[in-house]
């Protein structure tokens, strides 16, 4: 993967899903509602200093959300923290960075 380059959409995986359930409680907090349902369809990884992850995420029904999650360098020992996000996307919306 290039750095600065946000990788192809893949698969949502195991540590995909962690991620989303991590910063579940920050997006809750900012929309002031909360999720039943909250699962990682996909993702796209830009390497910068750290990793932004942009993750397509199911919230029930037609719904979906794209968060922006920003993980840190190994050494610097920070928490996942959800930068930004879109919402009142919908499945076929494509991932794009923001």
């Amino acid at each position: 993967m290039l750095c600065g380059a946000p990788s192809a959409a893949q698969p949502a995986t195991e540590e995909t899903q962690r991620m989303v359930e991590q910063v579940k409680a920050q997006l809750e907090e900012k929309e002031g509602k909360t999720f039943d349902v909250f699962t990682a369809v996909e993702f796209k990884a830009q390497v910068v200093a750290g990793t932004n992850y942009f993750i397509k995420v199911h919230v029930g029904n037609d719904e979906f959300m794209h968060l922006r999650v920003f993980k840190s360098l190994p050494h610097q020992n920070e928490p996942l923290s959800l930068h930004s996000y879109q919402s009142s996307k919908r499945k076929h919306d494509e991932l794009a960075y923001f």
